[in-house]
């Protein structure tokens, strides 16, 4: 069971975008990170555990040798305080009313992996020392436009499948990162989009815009469980990796809790659910464990200028 706690004051409300809140753990300083997205701007927050906000600060995009904010990706520090490389996006044969923007990203190891509009995967070499990013490689697996990506470590395995891109057609990639990726299998859609992936011991959960989370053999593709999760379209995945928690949140203001394993026997994903989180009245857009065990979670949503906080009792 999980209650409510004092929610977290926001200087505006967060934008109807899918997987609209991250947020990072600190346990050397007992502090969490959350980070929203409004417009051309980003909010970035410190709250101790008690849910009280120490720090605020506001990341506004920045126009760069003519291009336009919605164009460059930027990378900070941690904290915000430094904008540490930025690069304009190709917008190469897009038509006058064709969106052009970046969505999805994920590191993998040393390397940071960027969606884009046009199905591209673009693919940063980040250095351990100094701002000398990179631009090593563009992956071409999608066809439409990149809608999440996700990771996991790979643990120096052979062979191991550690990314998965999604798109709008619902198409899922694996890959295996390194100095060149490789495409480890895709993962047909079924026209529907899938806004959210996560990644958890060689499982890929996506969660689709007709409510549904199925679960995938990452290495073969193969569909171990398929859930009617929710009533309308699945906007957040997350995963607790220390418990396999799997965290669902959608637009039909629900956040709900499952429990994967590995069956001994068959070696197959289960899945038990644990919690249901009612959210009313509100256009849920972002949802995240807020520690890798799962004991709490924080859910953000359209013109809702807080970020709501449930831990376990």
């Amino acid at each position: 069971m999980f209650r409510r706690e004092r929610p977290i004051p926001l200087r505006g409300s967060a934008a109807p975008l899918c997987n609209n809140l991250s947020v990072l753990q600190v346990p050397s300083r007992n502090l969490t990170h959350f980070g929203v997205v409004h417009g051309p701007s980003a909010q970035l927050l410190s709250a101790a555990p008690e849910g009280v906000p120490l720090a605020q600060r506001q990341l506004h995009a920045k126009e760069g040798a003519g291009v336009s904010p919605p164009l460059i990706t930027q990378m900070y520090e941690s904290d915000g305080s430094v904008m540490v490389y930025w690069h304009a996006l190709d917008s190469g044969d897009a038509s006058p009313v064709q969106a052009v923007f970046a969505r999805g990203i994920a590191s993998s190891g040393r390397f940071i992996c960027v969606g884009t509009w046009s199905g591209r995967v673009l693919v940063f070499d980040i250095p351990a020392k100094g701002p000398n990013i990179v631009l090593s490689e563009e992956l071409a697996g999608h066809q439409t436009s990149v809608t999440d990506i996700a990771t996991e470590p790979a643990q120096g395995q052979d062979c191991v499948a550690d990314v998965v891109t999604a798109d709008n057609s619902g198409l899922l990639c694996v890959w295996r990162s390194g100095p060149k990726f490789k495409l480890v299998t895709q993962i047909p859609g079924f026209g529907v989009p899938c806004p959210s992936v996560q990644l958890w011991h060689g499982t890929v959960a996506a969660g689709y815009g007709d409510g549904q989370v199925r679960l995938y053999e990452a290495s073969t593709g193969t569909l171990h469980v398929q859930i009617s999760a929710h009533a309308r379209a699945i906007c957040a995945l997350d995963l607790a990796p220390e418990v396999g928690k799997l965290l669902s949140a959608a637009e039909d203001t629900f956040v709900h809790i499952w429990k994967l394993s590995r069956s001994p026997e068959s070696g197959h994903t289960e899945v038990e659910h644990c919690h249901g989180e009612c959210v009313p009245d509100t256009q849920v857009c972002g949802a995240r464990f807020c520690d890798p065990s799962g004991s709490s979670f924080a859910v953000t949503g359209y013109d809702l200028a807080e970020i709501l906080r449930f831990s376990s009792v």
